[in-house]
């Protein structure tokens, strides 16, 4: 048996299954709800917005209480000061409303993201860690966006080499650990996308998907976070983003990880689909 064929029957033997999707209006979320939806599964899309707060603990008990499986996405870093005990709480209150089958979002290199991963781990849950390269569609959503609108990166990432992944992707596997009994079970899976590229490399192939000029322009992880804090970030975000920048963007990520094939049977997206599709979906254009 392929891994694409069993990967399509646990798709079929798991469509009586409710997943919570937290964050669901985020990069990931969205995705791994609509996902989830394809493959036939009932869908509990969650954020602030519908009622559910990682903040607050009375909204918990109604998104979770009958479902069969989550999906955690902390809506700051993972490897953030507040992480670790909001994982290991809301993971503890889904275990005691029967809901085991969690999965969570963590960040491929990210010490710090470590206590977050314990704390699942220690919730009694039937956990799977997913460990994401940095994403392509950090480059297309959020605040790196507006720069490249206007023609330039500035970013702390140096000349280091990134196996940028596509969160459909991360989508795509989180969606096969969910359905596939216990096969991932206790594992920690790292997903990346098929092959290493630079910043700058990154840019330059979004500059040719676009058509225009674009430049990238590395700066210390220190001159970044000053320049958050001109942009209004409170300073103690800003100076973990410094701290995070500082080690992650270190070259110890400049290597691939095989887990979108070893769960899927297929290779990653490639960067250069991902810019020509959001270059056509007018994302870059001022």
């Amino acid at each position: 048996m392929t891994d694409h064929t069993a990967h399509d029957q646990d798709i079929r033997g798991a469509r009586d299954m409710t997943v919570v999707v937290t964050g669901a209006s985020g990069r990931t979320g969205r995705r791994v709800a609509g996902a989830a939806r394809a493959a036939g599964l009932t869908v509990r899309a969650v954020s602030r917005a519908r009622g559910f707060d990682w903040t607050d603990r009375s909204t918990w008990a109604d998104v979770l209480r009958g479902a069969d499986a989550a999906y955690l996405a902390h809506p700051t870093d993972i490897g953030s000061p507040a992480a670790a005990g909001a994982v290991g709480a809301l993971a503890r209150e889904a275990v005691g409303l029967g809901v085991r089958r969690l999965v969570l979002l963590s960040s491929r290199g990210e010490e710090q993201a470590s206590p977050a991963e314990e704390a699942l781990r220690a919730s009694g849950a039937d956990w799977t860690v997913v460990r994401a390269a940095w994403f392509a569609q950090n480059f297309s959503e959020g605040p790196l966006v507006d720069g490249l609108r206007h023609g330039e990166l500035v970013f702390p990432a140096g000349e280091v080499r990134e196996p940028f992944i596509d969160v459909r992707d991360i989508a795509d596997v989180v969606v096969a650990a969910l359905t596939a009994g216990d096969r991932y079970v206790g594992r920690d899976l790292e997903v990346s996308g098929p092959r290493l590229l630079t910043f700058r490399e990154a840019v330059a192939e979004i500059a040719g998907a676009t058509g225009g000029e674009l430049v990238y322009v590395p700066v210390t992880a220190r001159e970044y976070g000053e320049s958050l804090a001109g942009f209004g970030v409170p300073p103690e975000e800003a100076e973990f983003l410094v701290e995070l920048f500082g080690s992650l963007l270190d070259g110890r990520n400049a290597h691939l990880s095989d887990g979108v094939r070893q769960v899927l049977g297929r290779e990653p997206r490639d960067f250069t689909d991902f810019a020509r599709e959001a270059a056509a979906a007018g994302v870059w254009k001022a």
